[in-house]
C-alpha cells in the first residue's frame, strides 16, 4: 500500500488508520449562490460519503480485531491439543505411583478402571444433553397450520372442488 497518509484510509496489515474523510468541499458555492436544491444535494453527498467512511473505518477497526481473534482462537485450540496430549502421560504417572505400593499390573489395571469411570461418566453427561434437546414444537405447529391453508393431494382437491381462490 501507499505510505501517502494524505488520501484517507490506509492499512498495513496489521494497524488499520483513517487520516481524512474524503468529503467535498463545503465552499465550493460562494456564500449565496447555491440553490436550496443544490444545498440540499451537497448536504446528501457529503453525508452519504461521511457514512462511507465511517464504515471503511469500522471494516478497517473489525478486520484487525478479527485477526487477532482468530490467532487467539488458534493458541487456545494448540493449548487444548497440547493438554489433551499430557492427560497420557499424567495416566502412565499414576500407574507408576501405584506401582510404588501395589504389583505394576494392578496399579495399572486401577488407572484403566479409573479411565473407563471417567469415559462412562462423560457419555451419560452426553446422553443427558442429548435426551434434553426437545423438537422445535413452534415450528411443527406452524407447519400443520400452513397444511391447513395451503392445497395440496387430490384428497384436498374433492373436498374443495373450487380450490382455495374461488
Amino acid at each position: 500500500m501507499s505510505n501517502d497518509d494524505t488520501k484517507g484510509l490506509f492499512t498495513d496489515g496489521t494497524e488499520p488508520r483513517v487520516t481524512a474523510i474524503p468529503l467535498s468541499d463545503v465552499d465550493s458555492n460562494a456564500s449565496g449562490d447555491a440553490s436550496v436544491g443544490q444545498l440540499v444535494s451537497n448536504a446528501s453527498s457529503q453525508i452519504s460519503a461521511l457514512v462511507r467512511s465511517e464504515i471503511e473505518l469500522a471494516k478497517a477497526e473489525i478486520a484487525g480485531e478479527a485477526k487477532k481473534g482468530a490467532v487467539g482462537g488458534g493458541f487456545f485450540a494448540v493449548a487444548g491439543v497440547v493438554a489433551l496430549y499430557s492427560s497420557f502421560f499424567f495416566f502412565f504417572f499414576l500407574g507408576w505411583l501405584l506401582d510404588v505400593w501395589l504389583p505394576t499390573w494392578a496399579a495399572f489395571l486401577i488407572v484403566f478402571v479409573l479411565m473407563l469411570v471417567i469415559a462412562g461418566v462423560a457419555a451419560l453427561l452426553g446422553l443427558k444433553k442429548v435426551k434434553s434437546i426437545r423438537k422445535p414444537e413452534k415450528t411443527i405447529e406452524s407447519m400443520q397450520e400452513l397444511k391447513g391453508v395451503v392445497p395440496s393431494g387430490s384428497a384436498k382437491k374433492s373436498s374443495q372442488p373450487n380450490g382455495m381462490y374461488t
